[in-house]
């Protein structure tokens, strides 16, 4: 049954809108059933840089952003900024029937309340939970800011109509840590944009020379365990032997000149390559090539319950995964990846090398991949389950 279609605001702030998939897939999705759409924003650097753009009918107000830097002091007068501009053209968009608020931070909820005053109602997009990122990203244990954080999220689940979840595990978070009800919770997953994941023809000379091609894309912050990859991708020289392949990072973070600083160090200059975020075309054209493609996050608090959306892109290619053990990588991918024990970068530099050896059984992997990112885990089953909460908030 469709959404009432009405006027929604979309606030996001760690990404620029269209560049965030997930957003834009929700705010077209909502477009589609009638809905009014607009989305506040940080500006991009190099795309997304308008102040204000209708594309394909949905409206996008942005605002200038300065990435934090210097620990978590850096990230408050980050999101300080972000908040006072969200407020900012919260005003100006004016009145609406829900809004919808994307974390992190668990901080726009403030914006969201003084909405709910003029009638609104309030969905909790949680992309993240923010303690375990704490935890995760700064290893300062519950500290003062810590509790902060936990204090936070506790004000934005009270003040939530409805949650929006992107899986299993944190719709228990929501259920359990938020106090919120099983029917105000709904699971909207995060999918690949078919459009975007297509293949096309290999391009030998992508590997520089050698039979075999290792993809990541992804983030790259303290957290999403490229380390250990490079580490892995060391032992799969150094003590299983192998030189028989190039490898490829694409994407971009704050720890990515950590990263290329550390590849150098571990003497893989020469066979690990850094792009950086490139255009659509290019990363179709890199992972159409790959051979086997990684997925190596660490075991943490945040990584076990979190949807890796690499996985996703990864099957939407039909490309075998080597991941680390965690219960939501399992989830994502089934058996389209073989998994390590939980942060050992010898058993997952292992695995690479088995994958390679076996051709059939990379292929039987990415099939099964794509099998699922086309069926249960596909965007459409996800757009019912977005339209459902948006019609039981207004409806509640």
């Amino acid at each position: 049954m469709p959404a009432l279609p009405g006027k929604a605001l979309i606030l996001v702030e760690n990404l620029s809108v269209p560049f965030d998939r997930r957003v834009w897939q929700e705010s077209t999705t909502l477009r589609d059933a009638g809905w009014e759409v607009h989305v506040i924003c940080p500006q991009g650097t190099k795309r997304d840089t308008e102040a204000e753009a209708v594309v394909d009918g949905v409206h996008i107000h942005r605002y200038p952003l300065k990435a934090a830097t210097g620990g978590p002091a850096g990230y408050l007068q980050e999101y300080g900024s972000a908040l006072w501009h969200t407020l900012r053209l919260a005003r100006k968009v004016g009145p609406v029937d829900v809004v919808h608020a994307c974390n992190p931070p668990d901080l726009l909820y403030l914006v969201a309340k003084g909405l709910k005053r003029q009638g609104a109602r309030f969905i909790f997009d949680q992309h993240d939970l923010c303690p375990e990122l704490y935890l995760s990203r700064f290893d300062r244990g519950q500290d003062l800011l810590y509790r902060g954080v936990c204090a936070l999220e506790r004000a934005t689940y009270r003040a939530a109509d409805v949650v929006i979840s992107t899986n299993e595990s944190y719709k228990q978070v929501a259920r359990i840590r938020g106090g919120k009800k099983p029917e105000d919770v709904f699971v909207v997953r995060s999918a690949p944009v078919v459009e975007r994941f297509h293949e096309v023809p290999v391009e030998p000379e992508l590997k520089k020379g050698k039979p075999f091609m290792l993809a990541y894309l992804g983030v790259m912050g303290p957290q999403d365990g490229v380390d250990y990859a490079l580490r892995a991708l060391a032992k799969l020289r150094d003590e299983i032997g192998r030189t028989d392949w190039h490898a490829v990072f694409v994407g971009s973070g704050d720890a990515f000149d950590d990263m290329v600083a550390l590849s150098a160090k571990l003497g893989l200059a020469n066979q690990v390559e850094f792009t950086g975020r490139i255009p659509d075309e290019d990363l179709v054209r890199y992972l159409s090539t790959a051979d086997v493609c990684l997925s190596p996050d660490p075991l943490n608090p945040l990584n076990d319950v979190s949807t890796m959306n690499k996985v996703m892109e990864y099957m939407a290619m039909s490309k075998p995964i080597v991941s680390f053990e965690l219960r939501e990588a399992r989830v994502s991918a089934g058996d389209a990846a073989v998994y390590a024990p939980a942060n050992d970068e010898a058993a997952f530099a292992k695995l690479v090398s088995q994958l390679l050896d076996d051709p059939e059984e990379r292929v039987r992997m990415g099939k099964l991949g794509q099998a699922r990112v086309a069926g249960t885990l596909s965007w459409e089953n996800s757009a019912k389950n977005l339209l459902a909460a948006y019609e039981h908030a207004v409806k509640s």
